[in-house]
């Protein structure tokens, strides 16, 4: 029987890859903490439904582009199984609460993480995702049929109660803290997620080996569910490090994901965002006394022009001018790399590094949450649990 699942990094040569589709998408009812009004696109605060069907054709068109791009390299591609829940602004229930409608599986990075031969369902924190995981169950099951070393698991799975989140919290930063006062939350961990159970998003790790890097200046994951993942990684020999970005000067109080602020493109070089430098300096010590290099990534270029979008949303909502979006980058193998195709300040610094670029136009897909690291799941790549950092 075939080894499917097997990745151990982010940048080994890459043999099959689950993509995710931007159909389905929806713009969420309000939730706890967690609001969607982008009236510019016809969503005021407080409404909700289906994506524009001309933007959701022109997403899925660049996604099919980027399967052909992958194919054509001998990649296996995988795709997302929509679940009929998907197609239609529905309400979705458990025993402890009702959500209007579920969001999409656009970006199947946040609520799966690969590391080695196991793949987990994280804790994520919104309701309205909480069941993505069905547009993945029927692939997950084939390749438990099929790889007899393929372990297939879950974190808790959270109530999303009330007590899950800080009262008012949307309120409080928008009208009462001052931004003295969000930017102490931001950096210490106090957001709008309390600690009753562990949360977290897959999408706030990179991995690389033996140490797996994880963001915690991120509003989609606790000091429970770091607690989580740190004791859950011990177990397989793996050290989970803390990561603080510095966000301060946001105004939502809700930074998220690391893979606009941190990209390993292979062994020994790390790209960071100069707009939001690490903080913990034994971080920046640990790359360095294991010889890798750090090289602060080129600024983004495109300008992006949509009303509506998960990605960068300001008080009302959309996504406007040059994103750091441009970092959120997909690996093929230690030197090629998929990048935006827009970004060419960006795509010149790495061919200058010597990594081969591949251009990917993706602009009409990453206001449907994330670029091309967020669309991707790497299930298999040619590598091993290798220690990158033995100097601790």
């Amino acid at each position: 029987m075939a080894k499917i699942v097997n990745s151990w990094d982010e940048w080994a040569p890459l043999k099959r890859v689950i993509v995710g589709r931007a159909k389905g998408t929806q713009i969420p009812a309000p939730e706890p903490n967690w609001s969607y009004p982008n009236p510019h696109g016809g969503f005021p605060l407080g409404t909700w439904g289906m994506f524009p069907e001309d933007m959701t054709e022109r997403a899925c068109e660049q996604q099919e582009n980027f399967v052909k791009i992958l194919e054509k390299r001998g990649i296996e591609v995988d795709r997302v199984v929509l679940h009929p829940v998907m197609l239609s602004p529905i309400p979705v229930s458990t025993p402890d609460w009702t959500q209007l409608n579920m969001r999409g599986i656009c970006c199947p990075r946040d609520v799966f993480i690969v590391v080695g031969n196991e793949i987990l369902e994280t804790a994520g924190s919104h309701r309205s995702r909480y069941y993505e995981y069905l547009n993945l169950r029927p692939i997950f099951e084939r390749y438990f049929k099929e790889d007899p070393e393929f372990l297939w698991g879950s974190a808790p799975k959270p109530r999303l109660t009330e007590a899950s989140y800080v009262k008012n919290y949307d309120y409080l930063v928008q009208n009462v803290w001052t931004q003295e006062q969000i930017d102490d939350g931001v950096m210490n961990m106090r957001m709008q997620l309390t600690e009753v159970e562990p949360l977290w998003d897959g999408a706030d790790a990179a991995r690389a080996g033996k140490d797996i890097f994880w963001n915690v200046t991120s509003a989609v994951v606790n000091k429970s569910g770091l607690d989580w993942v740190t004791r859950h990684y011990a177990a397989r020999g793996i050290r989970v490090h803390p990561v603080y970005f510095d966000f301060r000067g946001g105004h939502t109080g809700k930074p998220w994901h690391i893979d606009c602020e941190f990209t390993m493109v292979r062994p020994g070089l790390l790209i960071t965002c100069p707009e939001s430098p690490i903080v913990n300096k034994e971080i920046i010590e640990l790359f360095r006394k294991n010889d890798w290099e750090i090289v602060e990534a080129a600024g983004p270029v495109h300008k992006y022009n949509a009303d509506i979008s998960f990605c960068y949303p300001g008080k009302e909502g959309g996504m406007y001018g040059p994103q750091w979006i441009s970092m959120n980058t997909f690996a093929l193998g230690p030197n090629t790399i998929c990048v935006e195709g827009h970004e060419t300040a960006y795509m010149e610094q790495l061919d200058k590094m010597g990594i081969e670029v591949v251009p990917v136009p993706f602009d009409q897909v990453v206001p449907f949450g994330g670029s091309l690291h967020c669309n991707t799941l790497d299930i298999y790549r040619e590598s091993s649990l290798e220690d990158y950092f033995p100097n601790q």
